[in-house]
Parts: C-alpha cells; structure tokens; sequence
C-alpha cells in the first residue's frame, strides 16, 4: 500500500509528525518566557518516532522471499552519506553552540548625570 510520492503511509505519518514539531519548536522558541517550551515538543516528537519505529504493525516473521530477492547495491554509498551529513549536523550544532548561545551579552554604559 504506497502513499503519496512512492512511500507508504507510516513514512509521511514521520514526515508530518516532524513538520509539524519543527514548526511548533521554531514558533516556541521565537517566543519570549515559553522558549524552553521547545525542547519538550522535540524529545517528545523523538519519542513517538522511537515508539513507532520500534513497535511496527507488522509480524514479526518476514514475508516468504520470492525467487527475485531485491538487494541494495548502492549500501555502502548510503552509509557513508550518512556519515558525513551527520559529521556535517555536528559541525552545524557546534558552530551554534559557539556563535549563537554562548555569545557574550556587553553590559551597556551607564550614563551619569
């Protein structure tokens, strides 16, 4: 049973699920007192990703393989961009860490009269 674009439902299930916590996040955090409001929604979008990707709907035994196994031939290829954009996302959360949150705050001269 495909979906939309060629994936079944429980992937755009993932993908609405992580647009709509990016979006809340993003709107959490523009916001003034609740922006420590946005991590809740993130761990808890992680969470419900875990849940549903560790307990599917599925049997637990495979399917009868037909005579035409289809093999990933391209594995390796995806691993290591899997890799590297993961090297890439640290970078990016280290350079945030750096440029944006640990930016120092200049106190503003007093003025005597």
């Amino acid at each position: 049973m495909a979906g939309a674009l060629g994936v079944g439902p429980g992937v755009l299930a993932l993908l609405l699920l992580w647009a709509m916590a990016l979006l809340l996040g993003m709107a959490l955090a523009r916001a003034g007192r609740a922006r420590v409001a946005a991590l809740p929604v993130v761990l808890g979008a992680a969470a419900l990703t875990a849940a549903l990707l560790l307990f599917p709907r599925e049997g637990e035994s495979p399917a009868p393989a037909s005579a035409e196994e289809i093999v990933d031939s391209f594995f390796i290829g995806r691993f290591v961009l899997l890799a590297v954009m993961s090297l890439v996302f640290l970078g990016c959360l280290f350079l945030l860490l750096i440029y944006h949150l640990m930016e120092p705050v200049y106190a503003k001269p007093l003025h005597s009269s």
